[in-house]
């Protein structure tokens, strides 16, 4: 998924549409709703979702990434 134009990054009280979990993907529909999903349910749904987004805010990329470890 790709992002269209530049929107407020998801943080972790965004929540997953369709299962609660953090939302890692916006979808803003063309009506001007928006959606929230979880990675899996973006990709579960990205070909019905191509069809109706606006817009698509893709953070999926930040579930591969590793948090630093302080050590103090």
């Amino acid at each position: 998924m790709t992002t269209l134009t530049a929107t407020a990054p998801l943080d972790a009280l965004d929540r997953c549409d369709r299962c609660g979990a953090q939302a890692y993907v916006r979808v803003t529909l063309g009506g001007g709703g928006e959606l929230l999903f979880c990675g899996h349910h973006a990709r579960q749904h990205e070909e019905r979702l191509r069809e109706l987004a606006a817009d698509i805010h893709d953070e999926t990329d930040r579930l591969s990434v590793r948090p630093e470890v302080v050590v103090d």
